[in-house]
């Protein structure tokens, strides 16, 4: 029983990975600025949107992928299976300008790391950034998903340590941390950022793709024994996948609380990473920007992949993922030539991405409490209630940035 057990945790460890695919969504150019612009101006305040923004993407993500190994099918087909086709068009419609803004934050953040390290221009460091993301794609193609999934882990650790080398120098005050977790907002400005943190975290992109992740990576299991032990697995993967961002999500918003606060002209990220050098010194400073690339890289090509896997889905078309990748990339390119602020243009490409959280969130939750589509495995009622809660309170904060960025509040 022991050699049994053993052999089955070590199968366990092996079946870890989609969820940390999905992660990167969770760590890309759009939380650095989302995160740094946040700590830059309100210190803590803003930290208990990024944990409760992090428990909440942990439930989105399993029940997207329990949709995905129950059903066969990824969420953007189930969606579309129920819905005639002028509403898939349009449905599909919002899902690709989410997948635009996405690519939007991945590449000027990728670009602006490039700028930083080498003083490569904006839009060739965009371009760059680009190719790089379809040679990552490659790799899949050519040498599977396992080897992706590992590639993508990899620079997921890059970035890891590349945002959190800081504390190694400089820790946040207990206190001060510990207030940042008390629920609340200061003025329209927190509230925006809060929505930029929230469209930054909980992905719409990622909760499409992971459902189609588990599908690559484990198939169609069969009702049974070895259903439940998938599911068990991945419980575990999003478990792990989601402590490692939220973790590096907070380390963001605390590094610039603690280097940062009380000089706005830093709430860029070129403006932090020039306070970092300053303060912390050239070792972390260069760590910083390391990290920023590998998260533009690798948010850059696991969106390409979500946007082809949405298209399919919802569509049952395909699209040479170059095509894909050249549409995709030239609004990036675009804003970076014509000299907009790209920090701003990240947070605000976060806040057109919590636009379309509801749009994925509302179905996979509905989806997965259906009995007659999930059999046993349909949530729990509590969990129903918990994910519709998310949904309705997710929205709720698009209706007040709506009414803010209207009136000019924000």
């Amino acid at each position: 029983m022991a050699q049994g057990t053993q052999a089955s945790l070590k199968t366990s460890w092996y079946l870890l990975g989609p969820a940390f695919v999905a992660a990167i969504a969770y760590v890309d150019p759009g939380n650095v600025a989302a995160n740094v612009s946040s700590g830059t101006q309100f210190g803590y305040l803003l930290l208990w949107v990024i944990v409760a923004a992090n428990v909440a993407a942990g439930l989105v993500q399993y029940l997207s992928a329990k949709l995905g190994l129950v059903t066969g099918r990824s969420l953007p087909a189930a969606i579309g299976k129920r819905m005639s086709r002028p509403l898939r068009l349009t449905f599909w419609a919002q899902a690709e300008i989410v997948a635009m803004a996405t690519d939007v934050a991945e590449v000027i953040g990728g670009a602006i790391a490039l700028r930083i390290l080498f003083g490569l221009p904006l839009p060739l460091g965009g371009i760059i950034t680009g190719v790089i993301s379809l040679l990552l794609l490659a790799i899949k193609d050519r040498r599977g998903q396992i080897l992706f999934e590992r590639v993508i882990t990899g620079l997921l650790l890059v970035i890891a340590v590349g945002f959190a080398a800081s504390f190694f120098v400089a820790t946040p005050p207990p206190d001060a941390v510990v207030g940042g977790l008390v629920p609340r907002f200061h003025g329209a400005e927190s509230v925006l950022l809060a929505a930029a943190i929230l469209g930054a975290t909980v992905m719409p992109h990622a909760v499409y793709m992971h459902s189609g992740l588990v599908l690559d990576r484990h198939g169609h299991p069969e009702p049974g024994p070895d259903r439940r032990w998938l599911l068990r697995v991945t419980r575990v993967d999003v478990v792990l996948a989601m402590a490692v961002a939220g973790t590096v999500n907070a380390a963001m918003l605390l590094v610039a609380a603690i280097n940062l606060q009380g000089h706005p002209e830093s709430a860029s990220i070129d403006g932090a990473y020039t306070a970092i050098h300053n303060t912390l010194g050239a070792t972390i400073a260069v760590l910083f920007a390391v990290g920023l690339l590998a998260s533009g890289l690798a948010s850059s090509s696991v969106g390409a992949y979500a946007g082809a896997m949405i298209m399919q889905g919802l569509l049952h078309r395909s699209v040479p993922m170059l095509v894909r990748r050249l549409v995709t990339l030239c609004p990036a390119v675009a804003i970076l030539a014509l000299g907009f602020d790209p920090t701003r243009a990240l947070v605000l490409s976060q806040v057109v991405l919590s636009f379309g959280i509801p749009f994925a969130v509302l179905p996979l939750v509905r989806l997965t409490s259906k009995r007659d589509l999930m059999g046993s495995d349909a949530n729990h009622p509590v969990t129903t209630v918990i994910g519709w809660a998310v949904a309705i309170m997710i929205s709720l904060l698009n209706v007040v940035l709506i009414y803010l960025t209207a009136t000019g509040s924000a």
